[in-house]
């Protein structure tokens, strides 16, 4: 598998652009006074010991998708669904907070959502061309200047970088959940399950996650309703209550995939079977701290 095919669907790191890029941005700011938010709605999850990991021909060795060995979980509390753009809008109304993004005044957006001139002057990475490096693009102004949040409150917050939702988490009394914890969640008590409903993609015809359709990067037919993200409950949950947890949006977590690295999981609407099946729930990638993009939420936990 290629680096262009490895990193596609998960955005680009934020140094990418190389030379291109924006000036580096200072330290982000920090949230004020603490915890002062309405922490989002949990589910309580008991724990316990599940299998982790995929060895499946789809699996992806070099991600460190395997062994599937045992590993306990404690019981925890997490978020049904990914941080919403209301939710989000809460915190920064009540905090002051900046994003990444918007101290570096850009952000990267996925180049079949802009319009020809703004893609035009757009610079992209080189491996991953449909990644355009937005200026004023930010988590209010998704596919950046004149785009907005309108019929999107109910939508994944997106271009939050892992420092944003570690503030947010602060604000909230919460916490961005283990990997391990994810991977437990995400399987909602099924077992070496590819995708937390069972092993079919669409059973019975039926989609259950927003993930591309068609030819990527040309043409997203858009079968499953939904050509970027959805809202984050439109599709039913798992076994446990949670919805999204494949497709719709990378999701950060607290660990670090490789020095400078932390991980992300669940893949995004961009993600297709024909060079980056990173959605079924073993599956994992990773982006440096300061990364944010059009795909890219989170989703928040806290102990038991």
């Amino acid at each position: 598998m290629s680096e262009q095919q490895e990193t596609g669907c998960c955005g680009a790191a934020r140094d990418s652009l190389g030379p291109q890029a924006p000036p580096a941005a200072p330290a982000s700011t920090p949230v004020r006074g603490g915890r002062t938010g309405t922490a989002p709605r949990l589910v309580d999850l008991p724990g316990g010991t599940f299998e982790m990991g995929s060895e499946d021909a789809d699996a992806v060795p070099e991600d460190g998708e395997g062994p599937v060995r045992p590993v306990v979980v404690a019981a925890l509390r997490m978020a049904p669904h990914a941080v919403t753009n209301a939710e989000f809008a809460a915190f920064v109304a009540d905090t002051g907070h900046t994003t990444e993004a918007e101290r570096f005044g850009w952000s990267y957006v996925f180049a079949g959502f802009l319009p020809g001139r703004l893609r035009a002057i757009s610079p992209r990475p080189e491996q991953t061309p449909w990644w355009c490096g937005v200026e004023g693009a930010s988590w209010h102004a998704p596919e950046g200047p004149g785009s907005d949040l309108a019929q999107r409150a109910d939508h994944p917050v997106v271009h939050v970088s892992w420092n944003d939702a570690v503030a947010f988490c602060r604000w909230s009394g919460t916490r961005l959940p283990a990997e391990a914890e994810w991977e437990y969640a995400a399987r909602g008590g099924l077992a070496r399950a590819r995708f937390p409903w069972g092993d079919e993609l669409t059973p019975g015809g039926e989609h259950r996650c927003n993930i591309w359709q068609g030819r990527f990067p040309v043409k997203n037919t858009a079968e499953d309703g939904f050509r970027g993200t959805a809202p984050v409950d439109a599709f039913p949950p798992n076994g446990f209550g949670l919805h999204n947890v494949a497709g719709n949006v990378w999701e950060w977590c607290a660990d670090d995939r490789q020095a400078g690295v932390k991980v992300m999981r669940g893949g995004s609407y961009l993600c297709h079977d024909s060079y980056c099946n990173r959605y079924r729930v073993s599956a994992r990638t990773g982006n440096t701290p300061d990364s944010s993009s059009g795909n890219i939420g989170f989703r928040v936990a806290a102990d038991g």
